[in-house]
């Protein structure tokens, strides 16, 4: 996107945002509350257009701040929704979705109802769908928010680990510096609203990465000082 501005009556959103994501990259968008974080992805994934500027982004899969699992579906068929969205019979995903539920740590619920699913489970069933969709990017909106901090310090682990197996184009956003470090190739910090990008850090580390890792902690310095956020 280029120049990007959007506004909801008096409230401008987003002014005058540049971002560019390469294939096979995994950029995450940090800001405070009500920086347009959201309304980012959801101009990305053509929700909703701009007012000003230009949005060029292959089709997206948004995967949103709550999991969204339907509580009358098993989990699945929760996963496999995306494809019977996409026409698929009920037995082709099925079995597309089953192939994936060993490697996300899904075997054995599959029959599973949503409500009786941990949080980090319910999650890793809404990836899953997610990846499904078959886009060309996958746009994550705050997935882990909703988590305690040990299984959202889980999720992350398992994230980063789902995503060295399938790349994927990702655009991440979230309220969590050191979440940003620990799973980006580059983070893009916007200011308070109107958002607009005040820092692009580079992430050059290898994978998986240590919170405790002196890099590490020194990058998620370098963005809470860029974001203005005294600890």
């Amino acid at each position: 996107m280029s120049g990007v501005r959007k506004a909801y009556g008096d409230v401008v959103a987003l002014d005058g945002v540049d971002l560019r994501v390469a294939a096979g990259e995994l950029v995450a968008v940090v800001g405070p509350s009500g920086c347009g974080k959201s309304t980012l992805l959801s101009l990305v994934c053509g929700l909703e257009p701009a007012d000003a500027g230009t949005v060029e982004a292959p089709a997206a899969a948004l995967m949103p701040q709550r999991d969204g699992l339907l509580p009358w579906l098993s989990a699945l068929d929760n996963a496999a929704l995306a494809l019977r969205v996409a026409g698929a019979s009920k037995a082709a995903a099925r079995e597309a979705a089953h192939a994936h539920f060993v490697r996300f740590g899904l075997e054995g619920f599959e029959k599973a109802r949503p409500a009786t699913l941990s949080g980090g489970m319910r999650q890793r069933v809404a990836f899953l769908r997610t990846l499904l969709a078959g886009r060309p990017l996958l746009c994550l909106d705050e997935p882990f928010g909703a988590l305690d901090a040990l299984t959202r310090t889980q999720a992350q682990t398992w994230l980063a680990e789902a995503l060295a197996r399938e790349p994927r184009t990702v655009l991440l956003v979230t309220h969590d510096v050191e979440e940003a470090v620990l799973l980006a190739d580059r983070v893009v910090l916007l200011s308070q609203r109107p958002g607009r990008v005040v820092s692009v850090l580079d992430v050059p580390l290898a994978r998986p990465r240590a919170r405790t890792e002196q890099a590490v902690v020194e990058l998620r310095e370098r963005a809470l000082a860029a974001l203005g956020v005294a600890e």
